[in-house]
């Protein structure tokens, strides 16, 4: 049976007080944690852009590509911000798309936070 390991990065910071993992690895699946932009005063764009830098960041750190993300969850406070969230996405994501589930919510767990993005991704699998 594969071990659960933490997949820890410098450019994006765990979690104070050690109350959840950014990502853990089981054999060659990594479940990553929702992101947020730590810089909230953008618009719904630039945030998606740092969710999807600090996923890439991650899985690379993990010896894997963005290509291997097959999953996706996405939960906005706004509904308006899904165009530019798409845009976002189309900058990471080409031809063979991760499966996705899109939620719009009240609020998440940051001020200002517009966006947060999960992922599941398989090392190797996207290649």
């Amino acid at each position: 049976m594969d071990k659960i390991t933490k997949v820890s990065v410098s450019g994006v910071p765990e979690p104070q007080g050690n109350i959840y993992s950014n990502c853990l690895k089981v054999g060659n699946q990594l479940i990553l944690s929702g992101m947020i932009a730590s810089d909230t005063s953008g618009d719904a764009y630039q945030q998606s852009v740092e969710c999807f830098q600090k996923i890439r960041t991650i899985i690379e750190a993990a010896g894997g590509r963005i290509e291997d993300v097959a999953k996706l969850n996405i939960y906005l406070t706004d509904m308006e911000n899904r165009p530019a969230f798409g845009r976002a996405r189309g900058e990471f994501f080409s031809g063979r798309m991760p499966c996705s589930t899109l939620v719009a919510i009240s609020a998440l767990a940051s001020p200002g936070a517009l966006v947060e993005i999960e992922a599941t991704a398989f090392l190797g699998a996207g290649t």
